[in-house]
């Protein structure tokens, strides 16, 4: 009696065998961790640690001197100004960016895509430039503002200008994908609905990208705050008057007043902490609104 059995069906067809990444010998994930920590550790965590311990090299009386010094509270002032200007300015232009390039289709839509990028490829100090031969004493609007006592170059508007110049890409760059992501159907049932432009961007939109224009608005933020080349340029380096935080550090360094400069720069580190947390929150809450809408 023959025993039943299933036969053997050969074929000619290679057997492929996958890997998966996650799966890599621990020798191999504690390896690459380990370069990672090692990394972050030599080029972040040491000279964050370093800064903190030379603005305090001289005691805390030193410490809170440099940063309540005239010239110091003036750049810090004049930094915080240049922010809530710039902030403002640059959320609107990000979400009508974003909504234009976004809800609508028209010719040139791709060109004014690579508007957009413009100043990550070209250099801070090249903006600068740009706006000195543009609005400088001998520049192409110079005598028309020198006609009526306006002021760009060297005072608080050219450097808002700068600011804005190097910062607008970021809250467009951020909603622009958010957007093209969430598509018009949402917006396109509340406008059959009745509801007019402005209740659909209130009511829909707006909820949609909060966190996403929440995050642009951080990366802005703390672009805006270390700016130095743009406005390098266009500030003057009037002590007191155009310095921004930046400005003033290395102002600070080169008279070799060390333990000054790195009270100024710890505090901007301050700024850049904060600024990491809020990121991190904003990305766990985008975390947890996909994982609720999956």
């Amino acid at each position: 009696m023959l025993a039943n059995h299933n036969p053997v069906v050969a074929t000619n067809k290679p057997v492929i065998l996958t890997r998966n990444a996650t799966k890599e010998p621990k020798y191999i994930q504690w390896t690459l961790i380990s370069i990672v920590l090692l990394f972050l550790t030599l080029f972040l965590v040491v000279p964050l640690i370093a800064i903190f311990v030379k603005a305090f090299e001289k005691g805390a009386d030193a410490y809170f001197a440099a940063i309540a010094h005239p010239d110091s509270f003036a750049a810090i002032k004049l930094t915080l100004i240049v922010v809530l200007i710039t902030l403002p300015l640059n959320a609107i232009f990000g979400v009508v960016a974003a909504w234009t390039i976004t809800k609508y289709d028209f010719k040139g839509k791709n060109f004014l895509v690579t508007l957009i990028d413009l100043p990550f490829s070209v250099s801070p100090v090249i903006a600068g430039l740009i706006f000195v031969l543009l609005f400088g004493l001998h520049g192409a609007l110079g005598p028309f503002l020198q006609a009526y006592d306006i002021k760009v170059i060297f005072s608080i508007p050219g450097i808002v200008i700068a600011s804005l110049f190097i910062t607008f890409p970021f809250i467009a760059r951020e909603l622009i994908p958010l957007m093209q992501s969430q598509g018009t159907s949402e917006e396109e049932a509340s406008l059959t609905l009745g509801a007019g432009g402005f209740k659909t961007f209130w009511y829909v939109t707006l909820p949609n990208i909060k966190w996403g224009l929440l995050y642009g608005i951080i990366l802005c933020n703390a672009r805006t705050i270390g700016e130095f080349g743009a406005v390098s340029v266009v500030s003057g380096h009037i002590r007191g008057m155009t310095n921004t935080m930046p400005l003033h550090i290395e102002i600070l360094y080169n008279e070799y007043q060390f333990s000054a400069a790195f009270a100024v720069a710890s505090l901007m580190s301050i700024f850049a902490i904060i600024t990491l947390v809020l990121k991190s929150l904003i990305e766990w809450k985008t975390d947890i609104k996909s994982a609720k809408a999956k």
